[in-house]
């Protein structure tokens, strides 16, 4: 008479070990890319607030003061923190913005738990004509009249002309 073979339980036992520590480390680096998702949303999100801070600095038309400034704003169903840092620089009327954010509830203080910090440049410096602009009103457009750059004006230093 044949005999039946079969698993044993010990086989069985070892087969199911090597099946759920393999499945824990997929359940690990799912868990671990929905968390880099959520984290880069989130950095994108903090971004966009430290880009519209400064947006809205610039478009006010006031001249943001030289210090510290912090407030809290609403944005993508969330509340979001942010410290905007303002230093003149060596150029008159000109200021530099620096926008860290944060999500609110993140606990952090004024050098760590930013998310993102965008820079920006704040002036009202503007220069004298230095003359060297060109008339971009002289130019003709249509095709070639006469020349190789439309007959409008000569090309120095070249002899065909």
């Amino acid at each position: 008479m044949r005999r039946a073979r079969g698993f044993t339980l010990i086989e069985v036992l070892v087969a199911l070990a090597i099946v759920a520590i393999g499945m824990a480390a997929v359940m690990r680096t799912v868990t671990s890319s929905a968390d880099t998702v959520f984290y880069l949303r989130d950095k994108t999100f903090a971004q966009w607030v430290a880009l519209n801070r400064i947006a809205n600095l610039r478009v006010t038309g006031q001249t943001p003061g030289v210090g510290n400034t912090e407030g809290d704003t609403d944005y993508a169903g969330r509340k979001w923190h942010w410290r905007q840092e303002v230093t003149a620089l060596d150029i008159p009327g000109a200021e530099r913005i620096d926008v860290r954010v944060r999500p609110a509830e993140v606990k952090g203080d004024a050098d760590s738990g930013w998310y993102t910090t965008v820079s920006g440049v704040w002036g009202d410096a503007v220069a004298a004509p230095r003359g060297d602009s060109p008339d971009w009103g002289s130019q003709l457009m249509g095709p070639p009249a006469n020349g190789p750059n439309g007959g409008t004006t000569p090309i120095p230093g070249n002899p065909k002309q």
